[in-house]
């Protein structure tokens, strides 16, 4: 920009010596080395001059000398100081296609992952994050995703490739959210979320997990049935010991009087419906006979 300015503000100083001159129309050449040195001059200032937008920090760079971290708003600088402005608003890191994550399970199987990591950076360390990478696009490219592969290739080798594609995603998701987030903290990058987006196993731990899963159904199905036919043969124990305990106490209860005392009553309430009923009552016992009629 500063070049640009000067050749500018040489152009103008040129075509107004040619005017006086008169080697061309005096108008034209005025006009033209007017504007010129205008535009060289508003260039030329704009050179002391770096506006910080919004939700952005800079970081300004002179001679080989890093400054301080500028926050959004108008600063002055030396032409010879060039800026390199950091946006702090969260920037999504897609694993996904040609970026998907190779992952192998505790047991050997391969799986893909697509992974977001949405980062943002910490403006306290903008200054240090420039001397690391030099600019928003290495800050992800050198740290936040060779980091994050790293991590989701090694959160994936302690489980297995049945954990990784069914039942431990969200945990798994969880555990790598929290590592990219314990190693990148401290380089100032905010990690504002982790996102497992889809996990395919490849065609061989497919059919392994397939395989698996039928196992494990199979086996559930084989243990219910167990704890079932333990249950009922617990119900008929206890069935058939409260009969025992009450055929032992109806035994225990039972006498000869008692037994005649009752079987006078039946007797006594078969003789509403029949005139006359004669049955033996008791062992050895005589005919009882029972006259509705003369009771």
């Amino acid at each position: 920009m500063l070049f640009l300015s000067l050749l500018l503000l040489a152009t103008g100083a040129t075509l107004l010596i040619l005017r006086r001159r008169r080697v061309t129309e005096a108008r034209a050449v005025t006009v033209g080395g007017m504007l010129s040195g205008v535009v060289g001059l508003l260039l030329g200032l704009s050179t002391f001059a770096y506006v910080v937008e919004p939700y952005q920090v800079a970081v300004p760079a002179t001679l080989g000398t890093v400054g301080g971290t500028w926050q959004p708003g108008l600063h002055l600088k030396s032409p010879l100081t060039d800026v390199t402005s950091f946006s702090t608003r969260p920037t999504d890191l897609n694993m996904t296609g040609n970026d998907t994550v190779e992952v192998r399970s505790s047991e050997g199987g391969v799986l893909y992952a697509d992974v977001t990591v949405k980062w943002s950076i910490d403006p306290q360390h903008t200054q240090a994050l420039y001397k690391l990478a030099g600019s928003p696009e290495a800050v992800q490219q050198r740290l936040v995703y060779p980091d994050s592969r790293e991590i989701v290739r090694n959160v994936f080798a302690r489980h297995t490739g049945v954990e990784g594609y069914t039942s431990q995603r969200e945990a798994i998701s969880t555990e790598i959210d929290k590592l990219i987030t314990e190693r990148l903290a401290p380089r100032g990058i905010l990690i504002n979320g982790v996102n497992l987006r889809n996990v395919k196993p490849s065609d061989s731990l497919q059919h392994a997990i397939e395989a698996k899963i039928q196992q494990d159904q199979a086996t559930a199905q084989a243990e219910a049935a167990v704890r079932t036919a333990q249950a009922e043969a617990e119900k008929r124990r206890i069935d058939a010991e409260s009969t025992a305990a009450a055929n032992t106490a109806i035994a225990g209860s039972l006498t000869d009087k008692l037994l005649m005392s009752q079987c006078i009553d039946a007797f006594k309430a078969a003789a509403e419906k029949n005139p006359v009923y004669a049955s033996p009552c008791g062992s050895g016992s005589a005919p009882v006979i029972v006259d509705s009629t003369k009771r």
